[in-house]
């Protein structure tokens, strides 16, 4: 019987290749996004529209229309970049932070708390985060919305290895590297292809003993 994989922010990006490449691999792939794009719509798999990771309403909505289905991979990947260096900072840039906060950090702890009940022992949840969110490998400053919503989540992604393992649930925290995509403005190091390869091996790897584990695509560990 096949796996189940649901993988957030599907339309395009990282998003697109987590489901492309799961549905080479024989996973059951559930595409969430907030609009579905015709590259996602020509892969076949199946895709649930209108789902915004930071409102409850919208997770709700997504949780009757699952009924019950097993999901043994969550890729939490939905997420939205933005500079904000010292001086963008004032009190119109509140609502870009609690935004990216929103989006971020909260979106990924929200939909993983919403799907609980359709985890299981063996299930694996994946977070993608970023390197930027590491305080070590912090040596360039700036970009105080997207470090700060990050390191959030790396936050997040601990605490709920800890809270989840009782379960049998492995957590992996990701970081995807500097990636070619739209968010990017395509100036990356690597492609979507290559840094998917990278995550899904990481995902692999994932087990009770390692959960909780900031992990680079390439394998690396990373500081936090």
């Amino acid at each position: 019987m096949a796996k189940t994989a649901l993988v957030t922010g599907s339309s395009r990006g990282i998003g697109l290749e987590f489901c492309t490449q799961l549905q080479q691999r024989g996973f059951d792939v559930i595409a969430t996004c907030r609009s579905a794009t015709p590259a996602l719509q020509a892969l076949g798999v199946e895709v649930i529209e209108h789902v915004e990771v930071s409102d409850p309403d919208s997770l709700h909505q997504l949780v009757a229309k699952l009924d019950g289905r097993k999901i043994d991979w969550l890729i939490n990947n939905a997420g939205i970049a933005g500079g904000l260096g010292l001086n963008d900072i004032s009190t119109t840039a509140i609502a870009s932070f609690k935004r990216m906060f929103e989006v971020n950090s909260l979106g990924p702890l929200l939909v993983t708390h919403a799907l609980m009940d359709n985890l299981s022992k063996g299930s694996k949840v994946g977070l993608v985060t970023s390197r930027m969110g590491s305080m070590a490998d912090n040596d360039s400053g700036g970009s105080y919305a997207y470090r700060m919503s990050k390191a959030a989540l790396n936050a997040a992604g601990k605490s709920l290895s800890i809270d989840l393992k009782p379960q049998g649930i492995a957590v992996a925290i990701l970081h995807p590297g500097w990636v070619r995509t739209d968010m990017t403005g395509h100036g990356g190091l690597i492609n979507t292809d290559e840094s998917v390869d990278g995550l899904l091996k990481r995902m692999d790897a994932l087990e009770l003993s390692n959960s909780g584990t900031f992990w680079h695509t390439n394998g690396e560990e990373l500081p936090w």
